[in-house]
């Protein structure tokens, strides 16, 4: 197949939703009609305890939720399909905001009970920045949840992109009947027992649906739709401007394969990519890819380090040469894995799309770009997001020094949690965008290299980098704390809004950096 054929077949797209939306259970689905797995909590062939095929980490077993993001990938028709699942938790990492720079697409889920929630907006805002096709799934419709007009409304108000419905729900909860599926022109009905009946347009009048009061009710809400309704055009899709929305339930498992099949058609296949050379196309001859995420001891019998690789362009063969861009170092990448989870095996060949696994020797760093043979561009840098929460972190035990700077070193570098030295003392500060990333962070010292430590909090801080190369050391105290980040750049820890706004009208000498605003314009 050439290389073009391959590229158009390649479909990367990742999950996100708030915490409990449903994220997991839709990711399993999508990987039993993948025939990934044979049934929904087991990994294929697997003997062992019924735990979400995504989640491989123990801390993610014993507590139920995704923290780390994984990837999956299988052939489905005529796709080849990559999903990167991102944590489903409400404190997750700046990691997830960085997987979704690797993505082509994005499905949103939404808990139709609860429409949209805190932190769909926020990872909806990152997705918009980058200019990501979104794909809307309305979930738990088997369930009683709000009217689906007024969800509209909300996804269209709340986080500012017009919708399309795909298909609409006839009924809901204890009346729930199926979905009026527009697009393919037939009625999904809803038979339980993760079962599901296909009846075309043209064979309902056959049925008893055309006396039932609730299917009346939603012809009308069609008519309503048709009329006023936003027009659908893939171009508005793949620019981000117009969301398709479908609804279903992925734990009844209805609605499902009938989302998957339509959003494969539409979701976008991999596309050109800025550099500081320009444009590079998917078609391009050469290989080329970024390191977007670096896991250590996914295997903790070997403590290795996994450099998880976008391919951008070209075709990636085990064994080729490729040139670091970072360092201009040549590396021969022969340890090359793909994955399911924590299951890994051997990749020989990948292409535009593909996520790969690379051993690492501790030479890559997140952002690094990998060109075969001698060429060196550079792939846009990857957005780095401030922390919110600060803590001061040190090793209990003094002699355990050598073993804690190394499990600070390897653990920051995945990007899960940021470090920071503070300027006068040298001491180490993590910071992190939610409280679980400190628990996931202390689990992994004590398991992964056997150091006990303590946290001394911080709180919320308010962090701006420093633009200037000089300035004036003076200035800086507990309270707009000076520090340093592990790239050695200047940064200020603010207490609270009124010292930084203080700071501001004091220091106009000194000039400050949100990430968060630097991030906007730099997707612009």
């Amino acid at each position: 197949m050439s290389l073009e054929n391959e590229i158009n077949r390649r479909r990367t797209f990742a999950i996100i939703s708030h915490p409990d939306a449903g994220k997991t259970t839709l990711t399993e689905k999508l990987l039993y009609f993948g025939e990934v797995i044979r049934s929904t909590g087991t990994v294929k062939g697997k003997k062992s305890g019924k735990f979400a095929a995504s989640d491989w980490m123990e801390i993610e077993k014993k507590r139920g939720i995704s923290v780390t993001s994984s990837v999956m990938s299988f052939p489905y028709h005529d796709f080849h399909v990559n999903i990167l699942d991102t944590p489903g938790h409400e404190d997750f990492s700046e990691d997830t905001y960085r997987t979704l720079t690797a993505v082509d697409s994005v499905v949103m889920i939404i808990d139709s009970t609860k429409g949209v929630e805190p932190q769909t907006i926020k990872l909806f805002k990152v997705c918009r920045l980058r200019g990501i096709p979104i794909f809307t799934f309305i979930n738990k419709l088997d369930r009683e949840g709000r009217e689906p007009l007024e969800l509209l409304s909300e996804i269209e108000e709340v986080l500012g992109i017009e919708s399309y419905p795909m298909n609409w729900p006839i009924g809901m909860g204890k009346r729930f009947l199926g979905i009026y599926d527009r697009f393919n022109s037939q009625v999904v009905r809803f038979k339980g027992d993760e079962e599901e009946e296909i009846v075309l347009f043209d064979q309902i009048e056959q049925t008893d649906l055309v006396d039932h009061p609730v299917y009346n009710d939603t012809l009308g809400e069609i008519e309503l739709l048709e009329e006023a309704g936003n027009e659908f055009t893939v171009e508005r899709v793949q620019k981000g401007e117009l969301t398709p929305v479908f609804f279903g339930s992925a734990l009844a498992n209805f609605g499902v394969q009938t989302f998957l099949d339509t959003f494969l058609q539409f979701a976008a296949p991999p596309k050109p990519r800025k550099t500081d050379q320009g444009l590079v196309a998917p078609e391009t001859e050469t290989f080329s890819g970024y390191i977007f995420k670096i896991q250590a001891n996914m295997n903790p019998a070997h403590r290795d380090r996994i450099a998880f690789l976008r391919v951008c362009s070209g075709k990636f063969e085990r064994g080729m040469s490729v040139n670091v861009s970072r360092t201009n170092k040549t590396i021969k990448l022969n340890q090359t894995q793909a994955f399911m989870a924590k299951d890994r095996e051997t990749v020989d060949e990948a292409y535009p799309g593909d996520i790969i696994g690379i051993y690492d020797p501790n030479i890559y760093q997140i952002g690094d770009t990998l060109v075969e043979g001698k060429g060196n561009f550079h792939f846009d840098e990857l957005p780095q997001f401030p922390p919110e929460l600060f803590k001061r972190v040190q090793a209990k035990n003094v002699m355990k020094s050598k073993q804690f700077r190394k499990g600070i070193e390897q653990l920051v570098q995945e990007g899960a949690i940021q470090l920071f030295k503070q300027d006068l003392t040298d001491s180490f500060i993590l910071g992190a965008v939610g409280q679980l990333q400190f628990e996931v962070f202390e689990y992994r010292m004590k398991a992964e290299y056997n150091v006990d430590i303590e946290f001394m909090s911080l709180g919320e801080r308010i962090p701006r980098w420093i633009k200037n190369e000089k300035f004036d050391k003076r200035f800086f105290d507990s309270r707009s704390m000076l520090v340093r980040d592990r790239y050695d750049q200047y940064a200020v820890l603010f207490e609270n809004e009124f010292t930084y706004r203080y700071f501001l009208e004091n220091q106009k000498d000194i000039e400050l950096v949100d990430l968060l605003e630097e991030n906007d314009y730099q997707a612009q």
